[in-house]
């Protein structure tokens, strides 16, 4: 068995449609249907055809990821589909060989079969090494590295895997470095901020955003870790409702609708779940239908936050989560 690695699209794009049909999808929007290809020299044919001011280099990238996702990926081989909407990892098996589905979008044509087995997976569920692995520029390529499988197939069974740093792993080369320090952070705030702590860290974001809150003690918290408001004394609108988790593993359904109760009692109008581990897939539709009510942040979101707010955060809690901004030249794959 093998492990590929098959993004959905440089912004989640595919995201979507590839866990709500069982698929794996790839561009190359140009590119016919390959059903017929036999040989990589055909494919290679093809692409200098239809993509005839691309430069030699990157035809020949492009066939060999097209050749890997047409020829490569058996029946039963793991696909990993880092997800850009959250901070969660899908992993599927390839369940069939390729289709091109004239019924998709023009750029989701080129598809494997694929039966998800989880959509949900925290990236803070993964080692270090894995992330950097995941993190790779390609559309697809393989990850095989310091017994990738074996460690994967743990996590879906929710069995703990050796750690490795960077340092001691063999690592892919040209990998996002950005995503690469948002996991680098994740990881150290779900060491150091746990339970009540997490809560604290979230009340300095939205003090920082230019709230007044309050924020309950350790102990029951009657629904709401934090209430906020707006204006000189907190009294104005947006009235907010914040409930925060820390645990590791998702929340489903229950929990969103718990904080909609909770906010009828506060007398809140808006409310924001807070989920270190992230949110089941039923959360999705409901959340949906309460867009202009509640908002849900899971690690990747509150990161966001907290690098947008960084500099307006108390010194003492920037002590205990020191950060740098670094510059870098932004280069094209």
């Amino acid at each position: 068995m093998a492990v590929w690695l098959v993004r959905a699209g440089r912004h989640g794009e595919r995201e979507d449609l590839v866990v709500s049909n069982g698929v794996a999808a790839v561009g190359w929007d140009e590119m016919p249907d390959l059903s017929r290809v036999a040989a990589r020299e055909q494919l290679e044919e093809l692409c200098r055809k239809h993509y005839p001011d691309e430069k030699p280099n990157t035809i020949s990238n492009w066939v060999g990821q097209l050749w890997t996702f047409l020829k490569r990926m058996e029946k039963n081989d793991l696909v990993v589909l880092p997800l850009k909407k959250s901070a969660a990892i899908a992993i599927g098996e390839v369940d069939g060989p390729y289709q091109y589905r004239a019924d998709f979008p023009p750029d989701s044509r080129h598809t494997r079969p694929v039966r998800w087995l989880r959509t949900d997976i925290p990236r803070t569920a993964f080692d270090k090494d894995l992330l950097y692995s995941f993190g790779a520029f390609m559309t697809v390529c393989q990850i095989q590295r310091n017994n990738a499988e074996e460690r994967i197939r743990a996590v879906l069974d929710g069995k703990s895997t050796i750690s490795m740093g960077l340092a001691e792993a063999q690592i892919e080369e040209k990998v996002d470095l950005e995503q690469v320090a948002r996991d680098e952070i994740m990881k150290y705030i779900g060491q150091k901020f746990r339970g009540h702590d997490l809560a604290r860290l979230v009340e300095s974001i939205l003090i920082a955003e230019g709230y007044h809150t309050q924020r309950s003690p350790v102990g029951p918290d009657g629904g709401a870790d934090i209430i906020a408001g707006r204006g000189p004394m907190g009294f104005d609108q947006p009235r907010l409702c914040v409930q925060v988790k820390s645990q590791d593993s998702p929340v489903d359904v229950g929990v969103l609708r718990q904080l909609q109760g909770v906010m009828n009692s506060f007398k809140a109008t808006q409310g924001l779940l807070v989920s270190w581990g992230g949110f089941k897939s039923t959360v999705d539709s409901e959340s949906r239908r309460l867009f202009f009510e509640i908002r849900l942040w899971d690690a990747a979101e509150l990161v966001k936050a907290l690098l947008e707010n960084y500099e307006r955060l108390p010194e003492e809690l920037q002590a205990e989560l020191p950060l740098k901004r670094i510059w870098g030249l932004a280069k094209e794959e």
